[in-house]
């Protein structure tokens, strides 16, 4: 072999020789045995916070809104879902990357607008007297438009039953536990009627099911939605006695048809086989107090508790039945509300990220109004369609985000959370590997009070340095050194043993509530709210024909500087999410929240658990395991090189994925559209927030049980769900092996 050849192969084998070290180099340990760098994270530009909100304008807010509710917008109708649809569209391609529309075919409820429903007195004679009226008053020409829907509770059986007629309080569980235990009152084959307030309306349908009503008539009394010192619309914001109350009765979430799946066109439709099984069964309406009085004034019976009495200047008492020359008189209802197929759309638009394109910062908000819905949804809608501009502007200049942002327009929420519903379903699996958090906004305004919010403790800190940095739009109360929206809402809805602002849990009622119950995204909903120490069941005008962009103008936010305010919070929190090299994310408070939690099941039920063999021992040593491992990925995370993206990387998928830990592999018993086990709502009220809910739920009532033993092990079943979950969430914070 010549000289030459044995040099050109000796090269040969050593570059081989090379290669193969490098290659398993490589394989065997990445970023470890290669001169290359990790990528290098980038760092957050401070100055478009301030640029952000300096973009926001309170004068395109007001325009919006003024454009968004000329004309009522109800789910399913062509100014729904097809001109607001192409409006949002259109501003959103204009403003971000893309957007996608996302149509549904799902079972909606209306009216049957010629021959509305109503409620009357029939005499022996069958002659109808005192017949509610069928359409609210018209008040201002603004409310003059044929498109208004008729009064009504969509999904309500329709009917025409007849009988003596109960007054029930508020509906909930403990109203009817007065009058047939207390005060052994049946409300069987009786018609019950209820005042609006307390717990979710879907609710008090099913109580007065359960307890044998054949039909539930549904008032707004004047001590819940007016006030003694002043007068109402258009005097003041206060509801006017013609006002009614829409709203739906549906109890769960998404198309009724198609729980758990997306009614799109491959989804089998479960109308074939159910008929609707799990929607109301009896026919429920709602009326004015200018109709109720005339009802309840006439009630025979005992006259009812205090904590019973509305508003009217009238004797409240239980029934059954009238009196003196009414005594053989009925109650009579006539409701022809129907349930029919519809499609609504979800208008979706995007953001994308520079660097982490797959990981998602989500705003959302809904976009139909039982009618004209100045307040609810339509002022977030106005708003997020500033927002949506600004951040627009900002890419125009040259930012953009380091993660995606999506903007969620939803359709159909009024019904029963449909749109968002559906398109968690749709995406569910995208979702839970790419989204960050959820940040909600359904009515941005109801009123000029103070900044409220509910949320997962995990965004708590994140809220509250967002507020801290955007102004306070009541210039009286800088005056007072109140000068930022954190200072307001601190001074006025403290927390009971922080320093810092109240923020309540989730339960249900927006949103948000597929994408923390059913994915376990993190999630937080805002809105600037009224004084509810003056004792309103909501806003006073909530889902009637008054809810006008005048009322707005006029009573509620004036200059639109509040609208503008939480356009800047909510900006501010997306924005420190999707740029944050490291997520924003606070595992401490989580763990404090665990605390507070369990320390509020031991104060209400401790005795009666320990009693009955519940050891409380391992929730607080699971409790202790989950605040070690909070402390621990937190001191991580201030020793982690932020400069290396695969580790800032890894410790985001972390927190990102803590939310997830929480969610059940099973729904939470009787509630399919549930499986948070640390915060849901009631099984009796699907607006409030519960903490370990199915522990309390198995908890209701326990001792009216007939088979105590098996309730007792239903409650150790959840309880043992429970102290596995947060097991598990404090494992999933541990570093990697």
């Amino acid at each position: 072999m010549s000289k030459s050849r044995i040099i050109v192969l000796t090269v040969i084998v050593s570059l081989l020789g090379i290669g193969l070290g490098v290659i398993i180099g490589y394989f065997g340990h990445p970023n470890q045995n290669l001169n290359i760098p990790a990528p290098v994270v980038p760092t957050e530009d401070p100055t478009i916070s301030q640029l952000l909100m300096n973009e926001l304008s309170a004068d395109n807010i007001k325009e919006n809104l003024r454009t968004l509710t000329q004309s009522p917008h109800i789910a399913g109708r062509d100014q729904d879902d097809v001109v607001l649809v192409d409006l949002i569209k259109q501003r959103w391609l204009n403003d971000l990357d893309s957007v996608v529309i996302h149509p549904y075919n799902v079972l909606l409820s209306y009216p049957k607008q010629n021959d509305s429903n109503y409620i009357s007195i029939k005499l022996d004679n069958g002659t109808e007297i005192d017949v509610s009226q069928r359409k609210e008053l018209v008040i201002d020409a603004e409310q003059n438009n044929p498109n208004v829907v008729d009064p009504f509770n969509a999904y309500s059986a329709a009917g025409e039953p007849e009988g003596d007629l109960v007054y029930v309080n508020y509906a909930r569980i403990e109203d009817f536990f007065h009058l047939n235990r207390t005060k052994m009152i049946s409300t069987v084959g009786k018609i019950c009627i209820s005042r609006y307030g307390a717990i979710f309306r879907g609710d008090k349908a099913v109580h007065a099911e359960l307890y044998g009503c054949i039909g539930l008539i549904i008032y707004s009394d004047p001590i819940d939605y007016t006030v003694p010192w002043s007068g109402v619309y258009p005097e003041d914001w206060y509801l006017p006695s013609t006002g009614a109350q829409r709203g739906t009765l549906w109890t769960d979430n998404g198309d009724p048809r198609t729980p758990n799946y997306p009614s799109i066109q491959y989804t089998f439709d479960l109308l074939l086989q159910q008929r609707y099984a799990h929607l109301p069964k009896i026919p429920v309406t709602p009326i004015g107090y200018i109709d109720a009085v005339k009802y309840l004034g006439k009630l025979a019976g005992e006259e009812v508790i205090d904590t019973w009495k509305g508003g009217m200047n009238i004797t409240y008492r239980y029934g059954p039945g009238f009196s003196a020359e009414h005594s053989n008189s009925k109650i009579k209802m006539s409701v022809k509300t129907t349930n029919q197929p519809a499609i609504i759309h979800n208008v979706i638009g995007y953001i994308r990220g520079k660097v982490e394109p797959d990981r998602y910062v989500l705003f959302g908000n809904h976009r139909d109004a039982w009618v004209f819905g100045a307040i609810d949804p339509t002022s977030g809608t106005a708003t997020m369609l500033e927002l949506t501009r600004a951040f627009g502007t900002m890419l125009k200049r040259g930012w953009r985000p380091r993660r995606t942002l999506v903007f969620c327009s939803w359709g159909a929420e009024e019904y029963g959370l449909i749109g968002s519903t559906e398109w968690v379903e749709e995406l569910q699996k995208e979702l839970q590997a790419r989204a960050i958090a959820y940040l909600n906004v359904d009515a941005a305004v109801q009123g000029n009070f103070s900044l409220a919010a509910n949320g997962v403790a995990s965004l708590n800190q994140v809220v509250f340095d967002s507020t801290k940095l955007v102004s306070n739009p009541n210039p009286a109360e800088v005056s007072e050194g109140r000068s930022t929206v954190y200072d307001t809402w601190k001074h006025r809805s403290p927390s009971s043993s922080e320093d810092v602002p109240s923020i309540g849990g989730l339960g249900s009622g927006s949103d948000y509530t597929a994408f923390l119950q059913v994915l376990g995204i993190a999630s937080v909903d805002l809105r600037h709210t009224y004084d509810r120490s003056i004792g309103l069941a909501s806003y006073p005008v909530y889902h009637s024909v008054y809810e006008t962009f005048s009322l707005v103008e006029k009573f509620v936010d004036p200059g639109f500087q509040y609208h503008v305010s939480v356009s800047r919070v909510w900006g501010e929190i997306g924005r420190k999410l999707a740029d944050s090299p490291v997520l924003p994310l606070d595992c401490r408070l989580y763990a404090q929240d665990l605390a507070k939690k369990r320390d509020d099941l031991i104060t209400y039920y401790g005795s009666d658990m320990e009693k009955n063999g519940v050891d409380f021992a391992q929730l607080n040593e699971s409790i202790r395991i989950f605040i070690q491992s909070a402390n621990e990925i937190h001191q991580r995370i201030q020793s982690i090189d932020i400069s290396n993206a695969y580790e800032t990387r890894a410790i985001n998928d972390q927190l990102m994925l803590l939310e997830r830990s929480f969610i059940d592999q099973n729904p939470l018993p009787g509630r399919v559209a549930y499986r948070h086990v640390v915060s849901a709502p009631s099984q009796h009220n699907s607006y409030g927030s519960t903490a370990f809910p199915a522990v309390v739920d198995a908890m209701f009532d326990i001792d009216a049980d007939p088979d105590p033993v098996g309730r007792w092990n239903e409650v150790k079943k959840q309880y043992s769900i429970l102290v596995f979950h947060i097991l598990s969430a404090a494992a999933a914070l541990k570093p990697a092996v």
